[in-house]
């Protein structure tokens, strides 16, 4: 039976992938495009490190499986490369947390001399779009999709891919819009331009955002309670809890309540800087209640 080992780093964060059958792929996945997006800076490393793997594919077994033991995530059967990317990012995101690194599902830009964090949070209406406009006006931008966040508060890496173009096979989507068409509706055909901030940067500044055409432009403080609950939403994304890997199969639970615990913890912490609800009709709306308020 032959075996293919690869090993996949996020900063200091790293897993190992063992596919095993009568024959394997060149690599685990065809291309790491969908990684970057979710996780930046996910690296292919040369050789394998790891002792033993955090990802088994026995792609021999004839029955289609898939199951968590609290350290190993196995595939069992015939999957497409949708669902395995997913596990990868949730894999992923567990030994970023245990490094310290916590992906935040949000955009995030160095804008008037302070990193502005565009957070994801409940319902996500507006991050992208935020940041773009911020560049536009002259921000850098940090991140796009993820902003991956030290223990102390630094955005330490982001990734960089505004859009995510297409979609691995078994993660389609019908109900997501043509990826740069809001983009289009609010800033043209041409797309603004901007340079990368790749510095860590302690994130001064917390914008939930929400764009709606009915908004009337409004900026409330957020207290505790509402900032951490729009946080905790924003990590606990990368752990896919409430998705399904496939019909009749969902992401098993990996998470346990001492994370819970460490998690909860953390963001605690964190939201002692200012977090501000934005509302309003379009980003350029948007941006110029944050101008209020930086």
């Amino acid at each position: 039976m032959a075996q293919l080992s690869e090993e996949m780093s996020a900063g200091s964060a790293r897993i190992r992938v063992d596919v095993i059958g009568p024959e394997v792929p060149e690599h685990v996945l065809e291309n790491m495009d969908f990684l970057n997006y979710r996780l930046a800076a996910v690296r292919l490393e040369p050789e394998v490190t790891r002792r033993d793997p955090d990802m088994i594919w026995n792609r021999e077994a004839a029955e289609k499986s898939v199951s968590w033991d609290g350290r190993t995530m196995r595939f069992d059967g015939d999957w497409a490369a949708g669902p395995l990317q997913k596990a990868i990012v949730t894999v992923l995101a567990l030994r970023m947390e245990a490094e310290g690194l916590h992906p935040f599902h949000s955009s995030a830009v160095r804008y008037q001399n302070k990193t502005v964090l565009f957070l994801g949070g409940e319902s996500n209406h507006g991050k992208s779009m935020s940041q773009i406009e911020a560049c536009r006006r002259g921000g850098q931008l940090v991140s796009t999709e993820t902003t991956v966040i030290n223990e102390d508060g630094v955005a330490v890496m982001g990734s960089k891919t505004v859009f995510i173009k297409s979609r691995a096979k078994g993660t389609e989507r019908a109900d997501k819009a043509a990826p740069e068409r809001g983009a289009q509706i609010f800033f043209g055909d041409e797309m603004p331009t901007w340079g990368d901030y790749d510095e860590p940067s302690n994130i001064d500044l917390v914008i939930v955002p929400a764009i709606d055409g009915n908004f009337d432009p409004t900026t409330a403080d957020m207290g505790s309670f509402e900032s951490q609950f729009q946080t905790l939403h924003s990590l606990q994304n990368y752990f896919l809890l409430n998705e399904l890997l496939a019909p009749g199969r969902p992401m098993p639970v990996v998470d346990t309540e001492e994370l819970r615990q460490q998690r909860a913890a953390f963001v605690e912490r964190f939201c002692t800087r200012p977090f501000y609800m934005v509302r309003a009709a379009n980003p350029q709306a948007l941006m110029d209640e944050v101008d209020k308020v930086i």
